[in-house]
């Protein structure tokens, strides 16, 4: 989870690694649509050592809604691990799928 000292109210960005059995489980049109519940922008996109990545930026409140979601995935995932770190802001205007 994102760090409570952070007002609840400041757009922040982070990155997430999604680990496990997540890819081919519709993981990335999925978190698209949540992203879309928490007003969240960024992009998901899968890489080639079989993680899921995505890059967010959103409310403090609402990045921890969508990696609490992120833990456990589409039914079909198994996420044996997730590794958020802060990163610069981008200023994402959507979210979306990257292939």
């Amino acid at each position: 989870m994102l760090n409570k000292n952070i007002s609840k109210d400041k757009v922040i960005a982070c990155s997430i690694t999604i680990f496990g059995d997540v890819q081919g489980v519709f993981f990335r049109k999925l978190s698209k649509e949540k992203a879309k519940e928490f007003n969240i922008t960024g992009f998901v996109r899968n890489l080639d050592d079989k993680t899921v990545y995505i890059e967010c930026e959103g409310k403090r409140d609402a990045l921890n809604k969508f990696i609490t979601w992120c833990k456990h995935g589409p039914d079909f995932a198994n996420v044996t691990d997730v590794r958020i770190a802060n990163i610069p802001m981008k200023n994402f205007r959507d979210f979306s799928v990257v292939y």
